[in-house]
């Protein structure tokens, strides 16, 4: 049952009620008016998420065509999960165990968060090595 649904349904057995109460009736039409407004709202969402889906699709599309196949992504696949990992260590001062990501890492350190100790990070570079 919608929302106006059920207002309807109270604005019903109140007149059943055969009561003059102003109050209630007042109550009544501001709850119709909310329920109409969630109602527009609702509509007008629907519209959104429509036109939405649409320049997802359109993006989508000028991404094939300015970047071809997902396939030819596959070099840098590596490279993406790098940044995306998250690493791990133990601050030699106070034994907190730290997680920090790939650009703290190779900002060459960070503070601990728990007793303020700088910590430094050598990052290695394995394609350097590959030279």
């Amino acid at each position: 049952m919608t929302i106006g649904e059920k207002v309807s349904y109270l604005k019903g057995l109140a007149e059943g009620l055969n009561t003059e109460d102003k109050i209630v009736n007042g109550i009544l039409e501001v709850l119709a008016d909310i329920a109409e407004n969630l109602h527009e709202v609702d509509e007008e969402l629907d519209d959104v998420a429509s036109v939405m889906t649409d320049l997802e699709e359109s993006v989508a599309d000028i991404e094939d065509d300015l970047y071809g196949d997902e396939d030819d992504y596959d070099d840098y696949d590596d490279f993406d999960d790098e940044i995306d990992s998250m690493y791990e260590t133990v601050c030699p001062n106070c034994g907190n165990s730290i997680r920090f990501d790939y650009e703290q890492a190779n900002r060459g350190g960070m503070e601990c968060p728990n007793c303020g100790k700088r910590l430094e990070f050598v990052m290695d570079d394995d394609d350097s090595e590959e030279l």
